[in-house]
């Protein structure tokens, strides 16, 4: 696949802003160079390129560190994918209904069309409905969430690999959830796949929502037009240093997502048995989703006994879905939905 025949023009002849630590990147000497203050602790300009974290993740993730990108975020990974690919006005994306809001968001913003084929009733590709649009031109970037958002269950694998297989754009495979599945993620396939970005966060199994810090894995040459595109210093030292204090405790990491699929366990077992709860869908992410007698009037209820849920009901008819917390907060959320 010619990926920069995928690329926008004016990213292919965009010269990127050249910041002081582009010019040296040593991290010893009298610097005079980038107009800093010379005072106080948080006054140099952190490491644009994330050298030292990018060197951790690949360890822990067993990856190049030439394969990531980090990102404020994985909704800047997002908007950095289509201003990199996506002319406006002109250009199209694709997704996959109901999902993560910030497709959409992320495609108005940049005035790229977004067009969202619904899933089925298990909540899986479609791909009767998905082959028209596979060899559309103006097509460039599928968005596949997997595990997905909000309905909590892995995309099937064979239907993912046809599409990367057969679409001749980008695929963006978002893993925000995949730490919590047994469904293996697609990291490992972007050697096979040219046209592969695997999207994952640290906001979710690793606890750190607070620091804003998203991963996309890809090919360098994919990466080598993302770095053209973001701000020079779009990850602070202090966020930084926050996920590789994180990432050196790995052990605590594994240790809590294992207590939240215990947990998730334990919140599926107590739904069943509450009356006004109709159904539960089976997930691979850290929430389930649940379809009420009445979702918004459950909704509702809880807020009133400061309990916050999300109520999805606008998007899966009296669906909520209900994020999973500690043993506490489980408890307190059964014994509230006992007294409805």
């Amino acid at each position: 696949m010619n990926i920069a025949s995928l690329v926008r023009e004016n990213i292919k002849k965009l010269s990127p802003y050249s910041s002081a630590r582009d010019e040296y990147s040593g991290s010893e000497g009298v610097f005079l160079d980038a107009n800093e203050n010379p005072f106080g602790n948080l006054n140099r300009y952190p490491d644009p390129y994330q050298k030292e974290l990018k060197k951790k993740i690949a360890e822990i993730k067993n990856i190049d560190a030439k394969n990531i990108f980090l990102g404020n975020g994985s909704d800047e990974v997002i908007d950095v994918i289509y201003r990199t690919f996506c002319n406006p006005s002109e250009d199209k994306a694709l997704t996959f209904s109901p999902t993560y809001g910030m497709y959409k968001v992320g495609s108005e913003i940049n005035d790229i069309e977004l067009t969202e084929i619904p899933l089925k009733d298990n909540f899986q590709i479609d791909l009767d409905k998905l082959n028209p649009f596979l060899e559309e031109v103006f097509y460039k970037v599928i968005f596949i969430c997997s595990p997905n958002n909000p309905t909590g269950n892995a995309i099937d694998v064979r239907d993912i690999e046809f599409i990367l297989e057969n679409f001749n754009g980008i695929v963006v495979v978002d893993e925000a959830y995949i730490d919590f599945s047994s469904q293996g993620s697609f990291l490992k396939k972007i050697e096979e796949y040219p046209n592969l970005i695997v999207m994952q966060t640290f906001s979710k199994a690793y606890g750190l929502a607070n620091v804003r810090v998203g991963m996309a894995f890809t090919n360098e040459e994919i990466l080598s037009y993302f770095n053209k595109v973001k701000p020079p210093y779009n990850i602070s030292g202090i966020n930084q240093k926050a996920v590789l204090d994180k990432l050196n405790d790995i052990e605590k990491v594994n240790a809590e997502i294992a207590e939240i699929l215990t947990q998730r366990d334990f919140l599926i077992n107590e739904l069943k048995q509450i009356q006004k709860v109709k159904h539960i869908y089976p997930t691979d992410a850290n929430f389930i989703l649940v379809e009420m007698e009445d979702g918004n009037y459950t909704y509702n209820e809880l807020v009133n006994h400061k309990i916050i849920i999300r109520n999805r009901s606008g998007v899966v008819k009296n669906c909520v879905r209900i994020t999973v917390g500690n043993k506490e907060e489980n408890q307190k959320l059964i014994e509230k939905l006992k007294e409805l």
